[in-house]
């Protein structure tokens, strides 16, 4: 196992095997030392455990959930990206969250902070990233978060 993997075994987590494309897409692109990974889901085994809006079938405690779970996926494509070895990784660059939520919603920092604590509990100082986290008055499959990131890794 990799060091990244390690630091996973000891939060109690361990990677599901890559999700497939649900579209006309890639789960990742990479160019030069970027991985690009497509928007992620709270999927596991192919099943979505977290469906619906945070602040009307949700709470933001479970939005947070799915974002960590978001980032696991996240973790699973870039590991196949990596030929296996996550430990490759020198930063995140950047992750994008979508919350979907009611109107009047606004936490939307602190759903998609799941995401963000996984990945830096994962990578310590290189898991700190750039970051934005919006609302979306509905997601595919009327999932309760959507995350993707950009990682830059050793060639």
């Amino acid at each position: 196992m990799t060091e990244a993997e390690d630091k996973l075994a000891a939060l109690g987590l361990t990677l599901p095997e890559a999700g497939t494309p649900r579209g006309t897409y890639v789960p990742f692109v990479r160019v030069g030392n970027l991985v690009f990974i497509s928007g992620q889901g709270p999927r596991r085994d192919g099943t979505l455990l977290y469906a619906g809006k945070v602040g009307a079938e949700r709470t933001p405690e479970e939005g947070y959930e799915a974002a960590r779970l978001c980032a696991l996926n996240l973790l699973a494509q870039l590991k196949v990206a990596c030929d296996g070895d996550l430990d490759l990784v020198t930063q995140v660059v950047r992750v994008a969250g979508l919350v979907h939520c009611v109107d009047t919603f606004e936490g939307h920092p602190g759903v998609i902070n799941g995401a963000s604590d996984l990945l830096c509990a994962v990578f310590g100082a290189r898991g700190r990233h750039a970051r934005i986290a919006s609302g979306a008055s509905s997601l595919p499959s009327g999932m309760t978060v959507e995350v993707e990131a950009c990682f830059a890794v050793k060639p």
